[in-house]
C-alpha cells in the first residue's frame, strides 16, 4: 500500500538554500563578468593583488642561472692491491697526508704463505741452475783435457814416426812398425778433429742452455719481487700529497681485492660540476663561458666536460675554476651564469614573471595608458636569461604588462582593474 511521505525540516530547508546559492552565483558573475560587442569578454579583477612590470630597451645577456657544486679537479683512489683483513688505521678522515705516508695496515695470512712458497721455489731453481753451469763447467774443463792429451799423443807419435822412419833407412826396424806407428798417429789427428767439432757444439749448446737458465732464473726472481710487492702493499701509503677526503676501513673488517678504501684530492685545483635539464644538452658546447659568483666578485671559468648521459631528465657538466682560488672547499655550492652566447644585443626586455605559466608567452594583459584597464595582446617572445624574457613582437619599450600569474582570469580579453 502507498506510504504517505511526510517533509522534514531539512528537506524543507534545502530546496529555498539551492535555489538562494544559484541566485548569488549569477548575480556575482553579472557583478564580475559582462560581455561586450566591441571588447569581448571582461572581468573585474583588484590591482593591489597584481604585479605590474615595465618593458624596458637594454642589452640582453643570453645566459642560463645554474648552482653548481665544488668537486676536487683531481682525486687519487685508494684500492687495495691482494685485499686482507683491516688491523689499523693508521690516520683519519680529512687530514692532510704526505706522499708515502702509511694510512692502513692490512694482514693476509695466504699472501705471507705464498710469498714463502715461492722464495721456496725460487732458491731451489737457483741451487738448480747453479749446479748446472758447475756441470757443464765441469764438462767443458774435462774436454780442453781430452785435447790437451790428445795434442800431447800427437806429438809423441809425429816425433816417434820420424825417428823410426830414419832406422827404418838403416834397416833396424820393420816396415810394419812404421806402418803401425803411422796409423795410429793418424787415428790420433782424427779424434782431434772430432773433439774440437764437439767443443765446439757443446760450446754452442751451451751458451743457449745458460741464456736459457738465467732467463728462467730471471723470471723467478721477477715473480718473487711481485710477490714481494704484494706483501708490502697490506700496508697502504699515500700514492701522492693531498687531503684525504674519504676513507672507509674499521679495524677488524675484511677486504676484497680491489676494493676503495678511500680517496685523496689534490690541493687548490678545483671544478664546479653542475646539473642542467636534458633541454639544454644541444646548446651546451665545450669551452663555453661560465662566469660564478663567489665572494663578492665574479670567476671566468670554461666548461671542461659534458657527460651527455641523461638520468632522472638531467645532464652533468663540469667547469674548471681558476687556478689559486680562495675560501674553496670542496662540496661547497656556487652559483653560476651559463653564457650561451658571450655577444650582448640590444633588445626589447620584459621582466620574467608567472604569467609565463598560464601564456607559454604568446599573450600578456597590456595596461592603458590612464591605467584603468589591461588589454589581452599577443607577442612573440625570444630567448630568455635570469631576470628578462626577449621581445620579438608585441611590445614597445614603456608599456606596462601584468606579469603575475592570471589565476582566473586567463580567459577573459580585458581587466577592469580597480583600487
Amino acid at each position: 500500500m502507498d506510504k504517505k511521505i511526510t517533509n522534514t525540516t531539512h528537506r524543507r530547508f534545502l530546496k529555498p538554500a539551492l535555489v538562494a546559492a544559484v541566485a548569488v552565483s549569477i548575480g556575482f558573475g553579472a557583478y564580475s563578468m559582462n560581455y561586450s560587442a566591441e571588447q569581448g569578454q571582461s572581468q573585474t579583477v583588484n590591482l593591489a593583488g597584481l604585479t605590474v612590470s615595465s618593458v624596458v630597451s637594454g642589452e640582453f645577456k643570453n645566459a642560463l642561472s645554474v648552482r653548481g657544486q665544488v668537486v676536487p679537479k683531481t682525486t687519487i683512489f685508494l684500492d687495495t692491491v691482494s685485499g686482507g683483513r683491516v688491523e689499523a688505521r693508521l690516520i683519519e678522515q680529512g687530514t692532510y697526508v704526505e706522499k708515502g705516508q702509511p694510512l692502513v695496515q692490512l694482514s693476509n695470512t695466504n699472501l705471507q704463505l705464498d710469498v714463502m712458497s715461492r722464495e721456496a721455489q725460487v732458491t731451489e731453481q737457483l741451487n738448480f741452475l747453479r749446479n748446472t753451469q758447475m756441470t757443464m763447467t765441469t764438462n767443458a774443463l774435462n774436454l780442453k783435457r781430452d785435447l790437451l792429451d790428445i795434442e800431447l799423443n800427437i806429438s809423441h807419435l809425429e816425433r816417434k814416426l820420424t825417428q823410426t822412419e830414419s832406422l827404418l833407412t838403416k834397416g833396424l826396424v820393420s816396415q810394419e812398425e812404421v806402418d803401425e806407428i803411422r796409423e795410429n798417429l793418424q787415428y790420433n789427428r782424427d779424434i782431434h778433429t772430432l773433439t774440437i767439432e764437439r767443443q765446439a757444439q757443446e760450446n754452442s749448446i751451451r751458451k743457449v742452455q745458460l741464456a736459457q737458465l738465467e732467463d728462467s732464473a730471471k723470471m723467478l726472481q721477477s715473480n718473487l719481487e711481485f710477490a714481494r710487492k704484494n706483501l708490502e702493499s697490506l700496508q697502504v701509503t699515500a700514492p701522492v700529497s693531498g687531503y684525504l677526503s674519504e676513507l672507509d676501513v674499521q679495524v677488524g673488517e675484511s677486504k676484497q681485492a680491489g676494493a676503495r678504501l678511500g680517496q685523496i684530492d689534490i690541493p687548490d685545483e678545483y671544478k664546479l660540476s653542475v646539473s642542467l635539464d636534458e633541454f639544454y644538452l644541444s646548446q651546451v658546447t665545450l669551452g663555453m663561458t661560465m662566469e660564478i659568483n663567489h665572494g663578492g666578485q665574479t670567476l671566468q671559468a670554461k666548461v671542461t666536460k659534458i657527460d651527455s648521459r641523461v638520468s632522472n631528465a638531467q645532464f652533468q657538466i663540469e667547469a674548471e675554476l681558476p687556478a689559486g682560488t680562495q675560501d674553496i672547499k670542496r662540496g661547497q655550492g656556487l652559483d653560476a651564469q651559463l653564457m650561451f652566447s658571450d655577444e650582448q644585443t640590444q633588445a626589447t626586455l620584459l621582466p620574467r614573471g608567472a604569467f609565463f605559466s598560464a601564456s607559454g608567452g604568446h599573450w600578456v594583459f597590456v595596461l592603458s595608458n590612464d591605467g584603468t584597464q589591461a588589454e589581452r595582446k599577443a607577442i612573440r617572445l625570444g630567448k630568455k636569461n635570469q631576470h628578462f624574457y626577449e621581445v620579438l613582437s608585441g611590445l614597445a619599450p614603456g608599456d606596462k604588462v601584468i606579469t603575475s600569474h592570471y589565476g582566473n582570469f586567463d580567459k577573459a580579453d580585458v581587466l577592469n582593474l580597480s583600487n
